[in-house]
């Protein structure tokens, strides 16, 4: 039987890559949903931060979602500390640059640059979906939520990234489609969304100038580069009750950038 929570308990909402500026939007948004949420990053002071000045007893963890045994122990603290885990937004990533900040091409790219790429941005989301349906198969919880992230560049071929991280992305598109029907029975949905160009420092750090965003902003229907907020808003909706028949789907968050 799917666990409710206790009379005066929030459900759990565990972030990964909560430091980055579209992490820190998501914990604030499922925060202002009524979610108790446990910030995680691979570093403790942007884990930290990312919580900061929210009330309701939200929590924070530090581990490398690309290790198997941190992943599961953080899992599992979470899990026998606070309570059954209701909604994983898996948002970790990384976009790696040669030294001299230019995108690598693919015959240039360093092996270890591919490895570490899939690492973080493929095998992170996949050990997390993997603790969490074990979890939730021993322990049901009511309106299961399991969030990817993908990105416009696994749909276009990238603007100003690399092919490691394209393919990492697109590996994670079918990932989610995978787990939506594999955990379908469980009443879990699973769903990705995709930003286009949001206005963080991975963006910036793929632009020479200012000018180069208004750029790109005039190549956006919406004539805009996107905020955190935008894509905190999509997750809000994916985490929410409203969301309950939608499963297996992508939310381009991108202003019309790509339209399907």
């Amino acid at each position: 039987m799917a666990e409710h929570p206790k009379a005066g308990q929030d459900r759990i909402a565990l972030v990964t890559g909560a430091g980055g500026g579209i992490g820190t939007r998501i914990c604030q948004r499922l925060a202002s949903d009524g979610y108790r949420v446990v910030a995680c990053d691979l570093a403790a002071d942007r884990a930290q931060a990312a919580i900061q000045g929210l009330e309701g007893g939200h929590q924070w963890r530090a581990f490398d979602v690309s290790d198997e045994s941190q992943v599961e122990q953080a899992f599992d603290e979470v899990e026998a500390g606070l309570g059954p885990i209701a909604a994983v937004v898996s948002a970790a990533g990384l976009l790696l640059f040669q030294p001299d900040g230019q995108r690598p091409l693919i015959k240039a790219t360093p092996l270890e640059t591919w490895e570490r790429s899939f690492a973080v941005n493929a095998r992170g989301v996949f050990l997390c979906a993997r603790a969490y349906i074990r979890h939730r198969e021993r322990r049901p919880v009511q309106d299961g939520r399991f969030i990817t992230f993908s990105s416009v560049a696994a749909q276009l071929g990238g603007y100003r990234s690399s092919a490691s991280y394209i393919a990492a992305k697109s590996a994670v598109l079918g990932l989610t489609k995978a787990m939506a029907r594999e955990v379908a029975r469980m009443g879990i949905t699973v769903n990705s969304v995709s930003p286009g160009l949001i206005d963080t420092d991975m963006l910036r750090s793929t632009v020479s100038s200012s000018g180069a965003l208004r750029d790109a902003a005039e190549a956006i229907p919406l004539g805009r580069i996107g905020t955190p907020g935008d894509v905190a808003d999509a997750v809000g909706f994916l985490a929410s009750p409203q969301s309950g028949y939608i499963t297996g789907s992508v939310i381009d968050v991108n202003g019309g950038y790509r339209m399907q």
